[in-house]
């Protein structure tokens, strides 16, 4: 494992004890009536969408890697000797919010998991009855402070990274990348890390942004990696508020353009209902925003549970 020198993670801020509510969301507009009527009683009535597809994984050949949105932060990133797993969550309900479209994959059919990547230990990216379900994954990778959550789960290896910091095996890579976030699971545990992961194997460099608003950082890591498909975030930005800890695809763009990409993937839309803006509004956004720019033949929206080949 090697690290740059480079400060590794953010100092700890402080932080109060809630005294209500409203203290443990990001905006006034959450009380807890508006939360019940927007996130779970408008879920509840919503039929879910979607469905789990028959696992059609292509033969890969050398230098040819496949990405399979399973839904929400969710990827399975395939070479043709590497299977990485990446924020695996396949739960119809996470407590009281409901899934509104289906996993694109059932964690039966998946294949073997060689790798498994978790960007923060927030629920809806860090989800334990997924993990302890999976194939026998092998070696899981995770920011600093998360290991003693993923005890237990089947992993064979747990790597703890800082920012910039990355791990090596054979002629694969993996390295950690700072986000603007946060990586609390409960009120107290603010030593736990955040962040997101560039794979590095074969030749080819995907990015998965992880959760993030909008910061300098991201021009960063294009100098420094210039991935070539990147996975960005679009949805739970409104209100402005959320913004704070999100980005919505006018911001995921101009990360596009930070990045120095040649592809982006959207995702952390359509699954869960995290936020106030409609369900569909990301993509068609994110779809308006590309064409006024020029970049639309570059933003690609993959359907759950569909293999795609670069």
């Amino acid at each position: 494992m090697k690290a740059s020198g480079r400060n590794h993670k953010p100092e700890p801020l402080p932080r109060k004890l809630p005294k209500s509510f409203k203290d443990l969301t990001p905006t006034k507009a959450f009380n807890p009536r508006t939360f019940f009527h927007e996130f779970v009683w408008k879920a509840l009535i919503t039929k879910r969408g979607g469905e789990h597809k028959k696992p059609d994984f292509p033969k890969l050949e050398y230098g040819q890697v496949a990405i399979t949105w399973i839904g929400h932060a969710s990827f399975l990133i395939q070479f043709n000797d590497l299977n990485v797993l990446i924020d695996p969550n396949f739960a119809n309900w996470l407590f009281l919010l409901k899934r509104i479209r289906k996993a694109g994959l059932k964690i039966e059919d998946l294949p073997r998991i060689d790798l498994v990547l978790l960007t923060h230990a927030h629920y809806d990216h860090f989800h334990k009855p997924s993990i302890r379900k999976l194939p026998a994954p092998k070696i899981g990778i995770m920011p600093w402070g998360m290991g003693k959550l993923a005890r237990g789960l089947g992993f064979e290896r747990i790597i703890e990274l800082q920012w910039w910091e990355s791990f090596i095996r054979g002629d694969w890579k993996v390295s950690f990348t700072p986000c603007k976030h946060w990586g609390a699971r409960r009120l107290h545990d603010h030593d736990r890390g955040f962040g997101g992961f560039v794979i590095e194997h074969q030749g080819r460099k995907i990015y998965h942004a992880g959760d993030s608003a909008y910061f300098d950082g991201f021009k960063e890591i294009g100098q420094f990696y210039a991935p070539e498909i990147a996975l960005l975030p679009i949805g739970a930005y409104y209100p402005d508020s959320f913004r704070n800890v999100h980005m919505g695809p006018d911001e995921a763009l101009q990360v596009f353009h930070d990045l120095k990409s040649k592809v982006m993937v959207p995702m952390h839309f359509g699954t869960f209902k995290l936020s106030f803006e409609a369900m569909d509004e990301p993509p068609r956004w994110l779809g308006e925003l590309a064409a006024a720019a020029g970049v639309h033949d570059k933003i690609l929206i993959l359907e759950e549970g569909v293999p795609t080949v670069f």
